[in-house]
């Protein structure tokens, strides 16, 4: 459940950022958080020396970016856009190929899909041994549903020889992890996410850049079901970068499959603390429910709205996990649709159909459902949650056989999908047998 919201956080939308090193200073590549602000006030002094200097706001930019990467403040990517625009001012055509690929990993934070595709196809046209910027290129594709051409620009994040290669391969090889995923190949995408762990360990990424690669291979083993290998990706996760916040979260994940329950509170609680993200609240907030504490779930809850309505760009941003929540606890559900169904106008993926079908099945329309159910499910994506939905509006439209096949897919996949769900999908299951006992002895009385 958790990998689902996080692929939509900006924080997350914003991987491999300063990856794009040869677009950028040397100097970021090695930026840890104590340093970032420090980064960020020496540019800020070097614009203020000299304000015409494109490099220098494209500089500041990019620490923006990491800032917001490290922070998860929204604002930061709003203050990253304001400072590349003007770097973009002040560059040559041939000047801009940084600031143009810097603005567009923006862009595609704010989850400005289309506008980030064609900043990239702008950069790449002018500049195409600017490679990395398939990266993003890529990650645009994703977004709007559009998977062979995704694999089309990842399949260019390669330079054999080049002393950048091993950036180009963590880039190349978290972006397929991500597409195989997609399209139903969770054991390629551990490999995938395997080879840009070790990539990492070769490079002078930043080590929030090295953490998050060790929690996303965490993230893969979690959807196989493989807690050991999950817990064990985030502790190696937290070695690399303690307290970060993403393997909290994924360990917390993993305590409450475990039903150790105090532990899950406690690590999504320190997750909290460290960066607010609605999808900690909401997680944690169902984990007080599970045990009955449903005056401290409903502060967490009205923590999941207050985030998401905190700024302009927070409404943009967190659109679809709010309206997920919604269904998820029967709240707005008119509000929840609407999100969806706006939500789609800037993305086709995976999940943004999902959503727009369990929204509409949430409202009562579970005929209507089925259309936007079918896109989801078409790229074949492995997600014991996505295939939850599908098992209870298959049941709810009255097909028995489909809601068993996709509920026993479910739990298979991993039976720890959801603390609250994957008992549902039991008991739902278990009507389903019932019923089919009950019409097998009426044939034969």
């Amino acid at each position: 459940m958790m990998r689902r919201f996080l692929r939509q956080s900006a924080a997350w939308m914003l991987k491999g950022t300063l990856a794009l090193g040869l677009l950028g200073p040397a100097v970021l590549l090695t930026a840890q958080p104590s340093q970032t602000d420090k980064i960020i006030k020496f540019f800020q002094g070097r614009i203020s020396q000299d304000p015409e200097d494109f490099s220098n706001y494209d500089r500041l930019g990019t620490a923006y970016l990491q800032k917001g990467r490290e922070s998860g403040d929204l604002a930061y990517y709003e203050l990253a856009e304001k400072a590349l625009h003007k770097s973009l001012e002040l560059a040559t055509a041939e000047q801009a190929v940084s600031p143009r690929l810097h603005l567009a990993a923006t862009l595609f934070g704010e989850h400005r899909f289309q506008e980030s595709l064609e900043l990239a196809r702008q950069a790449l046209a002018s500049e195409p041994k600017a490679i990395s910027g398939n990266a993003i290129l890529g990650d645009a594709y994703l977004e709007i549903g559009d998977y062979d051409q995704a694999a089309a620009a990842y399949a260019k994040l390669r330079k054999q020889g080049d002393e950048w290669d091993r950036e180009l391969t963590y880039l190349r090889e978290s972006r397929l992890a991500n597409l195989n995923f997609f399209r139903g190949e969770p054991q390629a995408a551990i490999v995938n996410m395997q080879r840009a762990v070790r990539a990492t360990t070769e490079t002078d990424l930043p080590k929030e850049n090295v953490a998050w690669s060790q929690y996303t291979l965490g993230e893969y083993y979690w959807q196989t079901g493989d807690l050991k290998h999950a817990w064990a990706a985030g502790e190696a996760a937290l070695a690399a970068y303690p307290g970060y916040h993403r393997a909290l979260a994924l360990e917390a994940q993993v305590r409450a499959a475990q039903a150790r329950y105090p532990e899950a509170i406690a690590l999504y609680k320190k997750a909290l603390s460290a960066v607010p993200l609605p999808a900690y609240a909401v997680a944690l907030g169902d984990i007080y429910n599970k045990i009955g504490n449903t005056s401290e779930a409903k502060k967490q809850f009205d923590l999941v709205e207050y985030i998401a309505r905190l700024s302009a760009l927070s409404k943009t941003v967190y659109n679809r996990e709010l309206a997920m929540f919604y269904a998820d606890h029967d709240r707005n559900l008119d509000q929840a649709a609407t999100l969806t169904e706006k939500e789609l106008e800037v993305r086709h993926d995976v999940y943004t159909w999902d959503a727009r079908a369990w929204t509409l099945y949430k409202n009562g329309k579970a005929k209507e459902a089925l259309a936007p159910l079918r896109r989801a499910l078409e790229p074949g994506a492995r997600d014991a949650l996505l295939y939850f939905h599908a098992g209870l509006i298959y049941h709810s439209n009255g097909d028995a056989a489909m809601s068993e096949k996709f509920l026993q897919q479910s739990l298979a996949i991993n039976p720890h999908f959801h603390v609250l769900y994957a008992t549902m999908a039991r008991k739902t299951l278990a009507a389903i047998h019932q019923g089919k006992a009950a019409r097998e002895q009426a044939r034969n009385e």
